[in-house]
């Protein structure tokens, strides 16, 4: 995949988490995973933005290596939304395929690079 088109993908990942996140219910735990899944799914993309900048390839596996960190956590945070049905009405499961293709993509990235 390229550079681009990667890009646009967790830009839409992240655009999903934040639309995610706000339907979320106004409890503590609500609150509370809300936070954490926007916090890790919006870093995503900007810590893949930051390795497409990177000024050598252990920064740049560095930088992905981050991402992908991050990604994982995104993943995990969506399966407790779903697993703990938190959204009142259905939960997109195509956020957390697209969580699982996002995190094969950048390991796969990692291991090539």
């Amino acid at each position: 995949m390229r550079g681009d088109a990667l890009a646009d993908r967790l830009l839409d990942f992240t655009v999903q988490i934040i639309a995610l996140a706000s339907r979320l219910p106004r409890t503590a735990a609500g609150r509370h995973i809300g936070g954490q899944l926007v916090a890790a799914g919006t870093s995503v993309g900007a810590h893949y933005e930051e390795a497409r900048g990177a000024e050598s390839k252990a920064d740049f596996v560095h930088k992905l290596g981050i991402a992908l960190k991050e990604c994982r956590e995104a993943r995990y945070w969506l399966r407790v939304i779903h697993r703990a049905k938190m959204l009142s009405d259905d939960f997109p499961a195509h956020l957390l395929s697209e969580a699982d293709e996002l995190c094969a993509i950048l390991g796969q990235s990692i291991l090539t690079a």
